[in-house]
């Protein structure tokens, strides 16, 4: 499985909770690694990463995860787990799109697309979805191309508008692209949800080496995004991203070498990849 981008989850206080919440639901899965601020899971194959601490913005809509199953009863049993405590965002039903879908929000906040249907060529049964909203509304197209541009290993797989009446017809209602052969979706939306993307969902993209790191960090600040601190920043269209060193969960599992990759970690804001190997 592809983990070369893979999501991190921002649930405050809960993520011991949550990781065992994500296990029981979709099955499939396991504990990777455990300290009382991060949780890595697997689902799948697919790694998430549960952060306890950090970001003071929640999850919303913004990014939600698309699921991909081929049996309708799965998609059921998600749809039962996921909205205990949760609520609702389109009803457990048959659509033009699927014979069995729903958008739900669980007890967490994180945002769910249940969908029935073929698998995509990549195996990948969750997908980030971004939906572009209030002033980044309709420039989910524009976001495609900038992210596949900037990307390695990456490609638009398809772009639909919506038709007449659906909403705005230069708008993207699905779109589908690679970035680093990871399959992430997008949509447009003129509807005012009241959110657009914060934070508290980010995306962590594993580079070999600081050439990756310069490339990536610098591609996706430029025209209008900002450094955070830690390996975060803040692109143009408001998405998150973490660019960090792919050994950097190596080094922070390391005993001994924790707290100084963490102490050399915590200066920077751009990640230097030799200095935090070696610290």
């Amino acid at each position: 499985m592809n983990n070369s981008i893979y999501p991190c989850l921002t649930i405050r206080g809960k993520i011991a909770e949550a990781a065992d919440f994500y296990l029981d639901t979709f099955g499939d899965g396991q504990i990777n690694s455990s300290n009382p601020i991060v949780i890595t899971i697997s689902l799948s194959g697919q790694l998430f990463m549960l952060l306890g601490d950090g970001p003071t913005s929640t999850p919303n809509p913004s990014i939600s995860f698309m699921v991909l199953s081929e049996d309708e009863k799965d998609t059921e049993a998600y749809y039962k787990r996921l909205s205990e405590g949760g609520s609702t965002l389109m009803p457990l039903d048959k659509y033009p799109w699927s014979p069995k879908y729903a958008w739900v929000q669980d007890k967490f906040g994180v945002s769910w697309q249940l969908y029935t249907g073929a698998k995509n060529d990549a195996n990948q049964k969750f997908c980030p979805t971004l939906m572009f909203t209030g002033d980044k509304a309709g420039k989910a197209a524009e976001a495609v191309h900038f992210y596949t541009d900037l990307f390695h290993d990456s490609e638009q797989q398809g772009i639909l508008k919506y038709s007449e009446g659906e909403d705005n017809t230069n708008y993207v209602k699905h779109a589908q692209f690679k970035i680093k052969q990871f399959v992430t979706m997008a949509m447009d939306s003129s509807a005012d949800h009241g959110f657009g993307f914060v934070d508290a969902i980010s995306l962590v993209v594993n580079c070999k080496d600081q050439a990756e790191i310069d490339r990536y960090w610098e591609g996706l600040i430029a025209g209008g995004g900002h450094e955070v601190a830690c390996g975060w920043l803040v692109d143009k269209y408001g998405v998150s991203w973490q660019i960090v060193p792919d050994k950097l969960g190596r080094w922070m599992s390391d005993p001994e070498k924790f707290q100084r990759v963490l102490h050399a970690l915590m200066k920077m804001k751009k990640l230097i990849y030799s200095e935090l190997e070696n610290a």
